[in-house]
């Protein structure tokens, strides 16, 4: 399943791999930079951008 960020990219398979390889990328980052061992879930969905797309959706 894609991440919630892929949702307004086409249906194009390469636009939708380079896009999750993105969100893969940004939670590598957060997670190097974290202060303890995982991510919190609240962590995860601001590193995603679940709200902004929530919003978005719900517009």
């Amino acid at each position: 399943m894609a991440p919630p960020g892929t949702a307004t990219v086409s249906a194009d398979p390469d636009r939708v791999a380079l896009a999750e390889i993105e969100l893969c990328g940004e939670l590598i980052i957060a997670a190097s930079t974290a202060d303890g061992e995982r991510l919190s879930a609240d962590r995860i969905d601001e590193v995603l951008r679940v709200a902004t797309e929530r919003a978005v959706r719900e517009r």
